[in-house]
C-alpha cells in the first residue's frame, strides 16, 4: 500500500544513520518529473584509522565518486557531515532504494504520484556488516558458506580447492551479473517485486550439477532477502537425483528449489519462469534455451554459450561475400568468427523479440575461453523503424546462413 514518501523515508533514514544495522544501501533511478544529480548511489560504512565512516561512492555516466564522513563527533553522537551528507542524498530525486540491514531487505519504489511502495522482508539469517576498506573486491558469498562445501568446490574447512578455484570464480562473476541485472529489472519494473506468497521464479535450463542453481538460491534468498523458488532442469535423471540430495543437506525447503528431468525444448513448467539462466549449454542448446525464454515471455535471461558448431558449418560450406575471405580462409579465425557472428545474431533477434540486450564478458578469459554471456531483459518496446530487423536480414542475407534460433522463433530466412 502506498504511503507519503516523507514518512516512508524518514523511516529507512533511521537504519541508514546506523552504522551497527546497515549492510549496504543503493539509490538509484529517477522520478517521473525529476532527475538526480547522479546515476546510482551506494553507501555503507568503513572503518579507517580516523575512525568510522559513512562511504558514499556515487555513479556519473563515466565514473565512481568516493567520499567518506566522520561518523561520529567527539561527543559521540552522528556528526554532522554524515547527516548532510546522507540528507542531501535523501533530497535527491531517486526513484528506488534498496536498503539491506543485517535483519532485514527493504525496497522503496516512489509511485507516478509522487507516494512511496515499500516491501520488506526479514533475512532468513542474520548478517553481520564488512567495514573494510580498500579491500579486494567483496565477495557475494564468502568461501566458508556451506554451498560451496556442498558443491565440492571447498573443504570441510572452507577452503577452496585448488582445482575448483576457477570454478569459483565462475560462480562469483555469475552472481555479479545476476545481481546486476535483476536489481535494474526490479528498479525499472521489468521485472515484479517478489512476496513469500508469490516467490520470483527461475530455472536453471541444462543444469548439471546446479552449481549456478544453488549459488543463485543462496545469494538472492540469504543476502538479498528474496523470496525465490528456482528450478533445475536436466535431461540426466542422475543430475536431478544428485542435486536433490545436495538440496536437501543444505536445508533448503521444498517450497524453494525443485529439480526435473526434461530436455530444455520439452520441460514444462507452469507458472512459467521469470529469470532464465542457461549456461554453457552447448552450440544449439542455448538456442532452444532462449526459445524457451522468449516463448515463456521471460523478463530476464542469462546465458553463456558454448561451442558454436552450428554457423560455424554453415560458413564452410557457404560462399564467403565480397572481401571478406580473409575472415574464413583459416580454420581457426573461422571458428572464432563463427563465434562473434553466432551471438551477434542471437542478440539481434532478441532484441527484435522485444528485448534488450547486453553482450558482456562473463569471466575472464584466463579462468574460460567459454567467457561471453547474453543478458537480456525484456522492455516490451517495439523495434523502431525496423532497422534491426532489416540489418539482420540483410547480414544473414550477405552470408548466407540460418541461425537455429531464426528457426525455433519463426523467422523466415531472408531470401526465402
Amino acid at each position: 500500500m502506498a504511503e507519503p514518501l516523507l514518512r516512508a523515508l524518514n523511516r529507512l533514514r533511521e537504519d541508514l544513520l546506523s552504522d551497527e544495522r546497515l549492510v549496504r544501501a543503493v539509490a538509484s533511478g529517477k522520478r517521473r518529473s525529476d532527475v538526480p544529480r547522479w546515476r546510482r548511489v551506494e553507501l555503507r560504512y568503513v572503518d579507517l584509522k580516523a575512525g568510522r565512516h559513512l562511504q558514499v561512492t556515487a555513479y556519473d555516466d563515466r565514473q565512481a565518486h568516493t567520499s567518506n564522513h566522520l561518523l561520529r563527533s567527539a561527543a559521540g553522537e552522528v556528526s554532522t557531515d554524515a547527516r548532510d551528507a546522507l540528507d542531501d542524498l535523501l533530497d535527491e530525486p531517486f526513484g528506488n532504494w534498496h536498503v539491506e540491514t543485517t535483519t532485514h531487505s527493504h525496497q522503496l519504489r516512489v509511485t507516478k504520484k509522487g507516494e512511496a511502495l515499500v516491501h520488506s522482508a526479514e533475512r532468513t539469517e542474520a548478517v553481520e556488516p564488512d567495514r573494510g576498506h580498500d579491500q579486494e573486491k567483496k565477495r557475494l558469498l564468502e568461501e566458508s558458506d556451506p554451498v560451496f562445501a556442498a558443491l565440492g568446490i571447498t573443504d570441510a574447512q572452507g577452503r577452496v580447492k585448488p582445482t575448483r578455484r576457477a570454478k569459483l570464480r565462475q560462480v562469483e562473476e555469475f552472481l555479479r551479473l545476476l545481481d546486476a541485472t535483476i536489481s535494474e529489472a526490479l528498479e525499472k519494473k521489468h521485472l515484479r517485486t517478489p512476496t513469500p506468497e508469490d516467490p520470483l521464479r527461475i530455472v536453471d535450463l541444462g543444469c548439471g550439477n546446479a552449481y549456478l542453481t544453488f549459488a543463485a538460491h543462496r545469494f538472492l534468498t540469504h543476502v538479498r532477502g528474496l523470496p525465490v523458488h528456482v528450478v533445475g532442469a536436466d535431461v540426466k535423471q542422475q543430475s536431478a537425483d544428485h542435486n536433490s540430495e545436495v538440496a536437501r543437506s543444505l536445508g533448503i525447503p521444498e517450497g524453494e528449489a525443485s529439480f526435473v528431468v526434461g530436455s530444455i525444448e520439452g520441460v514444462a513448467l507452469d507458472p512459467a519462469p521469470e529469470v532464465v539462466l542457461a549456461l554453457h549449454a552447448c552450440d544449439t542448446a542455448t538456442d532452444d534455451a532462449l526459445s524457451r525464454a522468449v516463448s515463456w515471455g521471460a523478463p530476464v535471461v542469462l546465458a553463456a554459450p558454448c561451442c558454436h558448431h552450428d554457423v560455424a558449418a554453415q560458413l564452410r560450406k557457404a560462399r564467403t561475400p565480397g572481401p571478406y575471405a580473409m575472415l574464413t580462409r583459416h580454420g581457426i579465425l573461422r571458428e572464432r568468427f563463427a563465434d562473434t557472428l553466432t551471438d551477434a545474431l542471437r542478440a539481434s533477434l532478441l532484441r527484435i523479440e522485444g528485448y534488450r540486450v547486453d553482450v558482456v564478458e562473463f569471466v575472464e578469459s584466463e579462468h574460460t575461453p567459454r567467457n561471453t554471456l547474453l543478458r537480456a531483459v525484456r522492455t516490451g518496446a517495439p523495434v523502431k523503424g525496423g532497422g534491426v530487423v532489416k540489418e539482420y536480414d540483410e547480414l544473414v542475407g550477405e552470408w548466407g546462413i540460418t541461425p537455429r534460433l531464426s528457426e525455433l522463433l519463426g523467422r523466415t530466412p531472408a531470401g526465402t
